[in-house]
């Protein structure tokens, strides 16, 4: 924790409110654009950029930060937002950022790119400022165009599991694998065992990326996924047939039962229980497909009207066809399974002669 957010912490933990992490909600986007906009107006600073890249303007660095310092910019970008001041300093930074909104890349722009890569190497920084993009837009595009696509070979899926295993071991705390290689020592057969949270939050997937080599960060946490649910499930189909059905159902009341206004804002850790034991970014992807598939331009809806749509339109709809289904084959509803809070490493980290079969998909 930051020296800075200790105070703001206190208050927060005073009404109740909970520190956030992950992706930024749409209302704090907006309360970060008010902070930074009452910011310059206090300190008279020109514009945002110079506020927030002082770098690029070494003529006025010195009072800038003079400003920055005696007006209290840390706590001041911070003010309403229930996270670290660092990562509510990074988010103005990519809202703010010009080169953040230059479009697509054009053939050009690859090529140029390409080439900074092959002369600077992976300075995305220094790259950014070459091509007038922001160094994260510059990482991910190189990313992209440098990486595979489609079927997973045998080799990539093995290299991933290997992968994943090895950031999240070494992420680990001196004292747990110290618990761990004790453990060993003490029983060489001891079936050592990992919480599941840390099966899937706080992975490095730029680590894992560098080590698979031949796919980007997104395609290497997709995947997983897609592994990681298999196995947590010991190979089981979760989402097929009537079972699909139903799980559309439950994910649908249980939206609509907590009734918030931001996707952020939801649970998915707890909402995971509505389909089964599986990780919350399955239940996200299956989300976002329910979404697509049926709500008409869901693009141009708030959060609420999306939930709204789904349980007074789509949910009859899909309850309809359950019982229908049900009839017809004479099948009854399994309840979803409890999420285990514990499993064996040797259930999780395996690699199979088939595993290039990892790619079967479960019809949604």
């Amino acid at each position: 924790m930051y020296r800075d957010d200790l105070e703001r912490f206190k208050e927060f933990k005073e009404q109740g409110i909970t520190i956030r992490f992950g992706k930024f909600s749409a209302k704090e986007n907006k309360q970060i654009e008010e902070n930074v906009q009452e910011f310059l107006s206090l300190t008279g600073i020109e514009n945002a950029d110079k506020l927030l890249y002082t770098d690029r303007y070494p003529e006025e660095k010195a009072a800038i930060t003079d400003l920055k310092r005696k007006h209290a910019f840390r706590l001041h970008i911070g003010k309403g937002i229930a996270r670290p001041w660092k990562l509510v300093y990074y988010r103005a930074k990519k809202i703010f950022d010009v080169n953040n909104y230059k479009g697509r890349y054009s053939e050009r722009d690859t090529e140029k790119l390409k080439a900074c890569q092959s002369l600077h190497g992976n300075d995305w920084k220094k790259i950014g400022a070459i091509v007038a993009r922001s160094s994260l837009s510059v990482a991910l595009k190189f990313s992209q165009i440098q990486r595979n696509h489609g079927v997973w070979s045998k080799e990539e899926t093995q290299k991933l599991i290997k992968a994943v295993e090895e950031v999240i071991l070494k992420k680990m705390s001196p004292q747990e694998l110290n618990e761990m290689d004790s453990e060993l020592q003490e029983n060489p057969a001891s079936r050592l065992s990992i919480v599941r949270e840390k099966l899937y939050k706080g992975i490095s997937w730029v680590e894992v990326e560098a080590k698979v080599e031949t796919r980007n960060w997104m395609q290497c946490k997709s995947k997983w996924t897609e592994i990681l649910t298999k196995r947590m499930t010991n190979g089981g189909f979760v989402y097929r047939g009537i079972h699909a059905l139903q799980a559309k159902i439950n994910l649908i009341e249980r939206l609509y039962e907590i009734n918030v206004e931001d996707a952020n804002e939801v649970d998915w850790e707890d909402l995971a229980s509505a389909i089964g034991d599986v990780p919350p970014s399955y239940v996200q992807t299956k989300f976002y497909k329910l979404k697509a598939a049926c709500v008409p331009f869901w693009q141009k809806k708030t959060f609420p009207e999306i939930i709204d749509y789904l349980y007074e339109t789509s949910l009859p709809l899909l309850k309809e066809k359950l019982q229908k289904k049900m009839r017809k084959n004479g099948t009854k509803i399994q309840t979803p399974a409890a999420p285990k809070q514990v499993f064996l490493f040797r259930d999780i980290f395996y690699c199979e002669d088939n595993s290039e079969g990892e790619d079967v998909e479960e019809q949604s």
